[in-house]
């Protein structure tokens, strides 16, 4: 299997809205964006909401029968581990190996040793791009262990999936973007060549960029440091892929990538430069669309949100606690929930809309209802019903919010 050149990672948290997802992706194909639509959903998520892994694949073929699709689509078993992986092989396709947790293991001075002799002149002859300055075998010894068994991790799960699926029948991308530090240039190209050691054949990687990638709200940092960074990942994967001999179409993937407005546009332009791909990860962005419809609908689905949000507000500290490293919400200024249970849909829509010129918009707000698919799923069928009384409603807002403010910056102008 082969990933295209520009492709979009869909999380639905509740598995309605596939269809209206993907009628953002035949709007972009009818526009001549050739766009690859990936459904996601991590074990974390499957387990929040009670699901399945067969769920997604349901919806995903659900939705492309609906309308038609015939080109090509995948299910991504998204940040998977070695623990977490097997209820995933059967249905998926597309596999984001997860393994940050192994980031900063040390591996044997042995290992190290035998990493730097082989690759090692890379560094020390400043052949990579992006390189700063010429390193010394002991740099190069600090990036192996801090790097290696990551990458040998990574290989073990591939491995894994493999056994079952065979080489070939499936997409594979590696996530290292929950490590603690965003990795350099140079520290991605030895991660790159650990992999390609390990025969791993993956074709998107996602590093941990500079700057901050919170859920559900704009980028948060410097953009000429996020596209120095950005460019020399870039060339990183163009020069691997010649010195190591990894797939041709390798590409970065960007994860917590929903909602980066101020990022897209540099984005696109450096793609061009480079003629690269690339894979936007999406997910929670869709959730609040519908929190946002069921607010427009008023009335007891209002009401519905209006509760979600309270007791989300009573829960704060539980629901971001696993997202801590993606989340800045200060709590001095959350509305209150009684001031939230007065507020009209409008009101309580306008909050929570994206437009940071907006006098109402609340990225505090925005941050925790985005973890408060929690609340959502506890509520169980009275959410789901409320998602399918009102589904003429949401429907658009997800669609347009994909194709308009997602899509069109990113990829119409890649």
């Amino acid at each position: 299997m082969i990933l295209p050149r520009y492709s979009l990672g869909l999380g639905d948290r509740f598995g309605r809205q596939g269809r209206a997802q993907l009628a953002a992706v035949v709007a972009a194909r009818d526009l001549g964006v050739d766009l690859v639509p990936v459904w996601n959903k991590s074990h974390r998520e499957h387990v929040i909401t009670r699901t399945q892994p067969a769920a997604v694949r349901a919806e995903a073929d659900a939705a492309v029968a609906e309308l038609g699709w015939t080109g090509s689509y995948f299910v991504d078993a998204d940040h998977v581990t070695m623990e977490t992986v097997d209820p995933f092989i059967a249905v998926c396709d597309y596999f984001t190996l997860d393994v940050a947790d192994f980031v900063g293991r040390p591996a044997s001075a042995a290992q190290v040793e035998a990493f730097v002799a082989r690759y090692g002149s890379f560094a020390t002859e400043g052949k990579i791009p992006g390189m700063d300055r010429k390193l010394g075998g002991a740099d190069i010894a600090a990036i192996a262990g801090r790097y290696l068994l990551a990458a040998r991790q990574a290989a073990a799960i591939y491995r894994h999936i493999a056994s079952v699926k065979g080489a070939g029948n499936f997409i594979t991308e590696v996530s290292m973007d929950e490590a603690d530090s965003p990795q350099t240039p140079v520290e991605l190209f030895f991660i790159l060549a650990a992999l390609a050691e390990e025969r791993v054949p993956l074709q998107a990687i996602a590093p941990r960029f500079v700057g901050r990638f919170n859920k559900g709200i704009d980028y948060r940092g410097d953009l000429t440091r996020f596209e120095e960074h950005f460019r020399a990942c870039l060339a990183v994967l163009a020069f691997a892929v010649r010195e190591l001999e990894l797939p041709p179409n390798l590409k970065l993937s960007v994860h917590s990538g929903s909602d980066k407005f101020s990022l897209y546009a540099p984005m696109a332009r450096i793609l061009r430069e480079h003629r690269a791909g690339v894979h936007l990860k999406t997910a929670g962005t869709t959730w609040l669309e519908e929190v946002r419809g069921l607010a427009l609908a008023g009335g007891e689905a209002l009401r519905l949100v209006q509760e979600i949000y309270a007791r989300a507000y009573q829960r704060i500290e539980e629901l971001r606690a696993p997202y801590a490293a993606v989340l800045d919400v200060d709590r001095s200024r959350l509305p209150h929930p009684d001031a939230v249970k007065r507020w009209s849909g409008e009101e309580y829509a306008a909050a929570l809309h994206h437009d940071e010129g907006a006098a109402a918009y609340n990225p505090h707000f925005r941050q925790l209802l985005h973890v408060a698919f929690k609340v959502a799923a506890e509520l169980g069928p009275v959410y789901l019903q409320a998602l399918d009384t009102h589904a003429d409603l949401i429907g658009p807002l997800v669609t347009e919010n994909l194709l308009e403010r997602h899509i069109k910056p990113l990829f119409l102008q890649a």
